[in-house]
C-alpha cells in the first residue's frame, strides 16, 4: 500500500481489493501502479498499455465495487499510461488503451446491496467437463429453481483451486442477471467468523442477523473455516435455518465432504439433506481448453504448443494453471517478446518442477495406502484375500495405474500378481470412484498424501 500513503482514505479500500484478488495477483498487477483520487475520479498511472488493458478488463469492476462498498459512491476510472513505453504484442490494435487519460464509460446504476461478486466468473466462461459436470449442472439447477428444497443447500467440494469459487460467483451473477434487485451475498467462511466476532464486540448482533437472514441467496466459500468455532457455528446454523425455512437459497463450498468436516451434528445433517457435488481434477484436454479460453479472453498471441506445455506441467490446480498463463503473458507483454516453451520453462520453473518432476513410486503408494487402511507393507504382496487386505491392495493397484508410468505387467510384479489382476482392480476401484462421491473424496485425499510423501 506504499503508493497510497498520500490518500489514507484509500488504504482500507485497496486492502479489501487485495483480500478479494489475492496477494500474489495484487502484487503483480496493482501494487506497481500509482493511484490518485479526486472527487469521484480514480486515476491509475501505469508503465505500459498492456498493463492497463489487464487491469481494466480483469480488475476494474472489483475496484469500483470496493469504492461503492466503502464510500457508498460510484466512481469513474481514468488510465494514465506512459507514452514512451512500446506497445506489447497484442492481437489487435482495437484493444490498445489510448495514451491520454480516457474516462471509463458512465457507471450503470447498481443494486445497492453489496454482493461482493466477481463479475468475470460466469457460467459462460466455465469449462464444463466430466470432472465437474455434476457440480456444474447442480449450480445451473439452483439458479433455475432458486430455494427449491430439492437443491437446497448445494454443497460443492474439491481440493483447492479446481473451480468451486468460480461456480459460486457464477450462480450469484446469473441470479442478479435474472433479477437485478435480488439480495445476493458472497463471502468466505473466514470472513463470516470475523464479522460475527466484530458484531459481538460492537454489540451489533441483531444488525448482523438481519443482514444475513434477509438474503435471497447466501454463497459461502470454504465453510471449513466455520467448523470448530462453536459460537460462529451456532450463529451460522440459525442463519441457515432462517434462510432455508424462508425458501432462500444456500450454496456452500468446502475442501472436504460434509461428513469429513468437524461440524455440529445438527448442521452436518442439514448440509447432507441437500445436493452434494464434487469437482474432480481436470483431464489434460480440459486444462488445455481452460488455457485456450483464457488466451481468447485476454486476446494475446500465444501458441497451442506453449499452452499444452503448461497444461502438462500443472495438473492439479486450475487457479495455479491460470496464474501461470497470466504470469507468462505479463512477462512477455512487458518485454515485447512472443511466448515460447523455452521462456515458459524458465519463467515457471518453480511451479512446473513441483508438478512434473514428482516421481511417485509404488512403495510410496503402498506406504500411504497401508497407513490409511491400517495394513502392513508385506500384506500388499501376500496371498491373503481377506476383504480388509484385498480392498486396500486393489486401491493401491488402481493408484499405481493413475500415478506412475509403469505398465500393467510391471505393476502386477510390484504386487506379486499378473496384469489381469491389476486390470480388474483398476476397473473395480474406478467404478466406485465414479459412483460414490465420498469414496472419491477419500481417494483424492490419499493421492494428496502420496504426493506430499514424494515431495519430502
Amino acid at each position: 500500500m506504499d503508493n497510497l500513503q498520500a490518500y489514507p482514505l484509500l488504504v482500507p479500500i485497496f486492502q479489501d481489493i487485495e483480500n478479494i484478488i489475492g496477494k500474489d495477483t495484487y502484487d503483480m498487477w496493482l501494487r506497481p501502479a500509482r493511484f490518485s483520487y479526486e472527487g469521484t475520479v480514480l486515476t491509475i498511472s501505469l508503465p505500459n498499455q498492456f498493463w492497463g488493458k489487464t487491469i481494466r478488463e480483469r480488475y476494474q469492476h472489483i475496484i469500483t465495487d470496493a469504492f461503492l462498498k466503502h464510500l457508498g459512491a460510484e466512481i469513474s476510472v481514468v488510465y494514465d499510461v506512459a507514452a514512451q513505453d512500446p506497445a506489447p504484442a497484442v492481437s489487435s490494435a482495437q484493444d490498445v488503451i489510448p495514451v491520454r487519460p480516457v474516462p471509463a464509460a458512465p457507471a450503470i446504476k447498481k443494486n445497492p446491496f453489496p454482493s461482493r461478486l466477481n463479475s468475470s466468473y460466469t457460467f459462460a466462461n466455465f469449462i464444463e467437463s466430466p470432472s465437474n459436470r455434476f457440480a456444474y449442472k447442480a449450480a445451473e439447477a439452483v439458479v433455475h429453481k432458486l430455494g427449491n428444497r430439492e437443491n437446497n443447500p448445494l454443497v460443492i467440494y474439491s481440493s483447492p483451486g479446481l473451480g468451486k469459487t468460480h461456480l459460486l460467483h457464477a450462480i450469484g451473477n446469473q441470479i442478479l442477471k435474472d433479477n437485478p434487485n435480488a439480495k445476493v451475498l458472497y463471502m468466505s467462511g473466514e470472513e463470516f467468523v470475523s464479522e460475527y466476532i466484530e458484531a459481538l464486540q460492537n454489540k451489533s448482533s441483531e444488525s448482523f442477523r438481519k443482514k444475513y437472514r434477509s438474503l435471497d441467496c447466501f454463497l459461502m466459500d470454504d465453510i471449513q473455516f466455520v467448523a470448530g468455532k462453536a459460537a460462529s457455528e451456532v450463529e451460522f446454523f440459525y442463519t441457515f435455518n432462517a434462510l432455508f425455512e424462508s425458501r432462500k437459497q444456500i450454496v456452500l463450498s468446502s475442501d472436504r465432504t460434509p461428513q469429513q468436516l468437524d461440524l455440529d451434528e445438527r448442521l452436518s445433517s442439514r448440509l447432507l439433506s441437500g445436493i452434494i457435488a464434487e469437482v474432480k481434477r481436470p483431464s489434460l484436454e480440459t486444462r488445455i481448453a481452460i488455457l485456450r479460453q483464457k488466451r481468447e479472453s485476454i486476446n494475446f498471441d500465444i501458441g497451442d504448443d506453449v499452452l499444452s506445455f503448461i497444461a502438462e506441467g500443472i495438473q492439479t490446480n486450475i487457479r495455479e494453471l491460470e496464474g501461470s498463463l497470466f504470469r507468462l503473458v505479463a512477462y512477455c507483454g512487458m518485454h515485447g517478446v512472443t511466448p515460447t516453451i523455452a521462456i515458459a520453462k524458465e519463467l515457471l520453473a518453480d511451479i512446473l518442477v513441483s508438478e512434473t518432476d514428482l516421481s511417485i513410486n509404488v512403495n510410496s503408494i503402498k506406504k500411504v495406502v497401508g497407513k490409511h487402511f491400517n495394513i502392513k507393507m508385506e500384506d500388499f504382496n501376500s496371498k491373503r484375500k481377506t476383504q480388509s487386505i484385498a480392498w486396500p491392495r486393489q486401491i493401491a493397484m488402481f493408484l499405481a495405474t493413475e500415478l506412475t508410468d509403469l505398465s500393467l505387467p510391471e505393476i502386477g510384479r510390484e504386487f506379486n500378481r499378473d496384469h489381469s489382476t491389476v486390470v480388474h482392480a483398476r476397473d473395480v476401484v474406478k467404478e466406485k470412484v465414479a459412483a460414490d462421491p465420498f469414496f472419491a473424496a477419500e481417494i483424492n485425499q490419499v493421492i494428496l498424501d502420496i504426493k506430499a510423501v514424494d515431495k519430502k
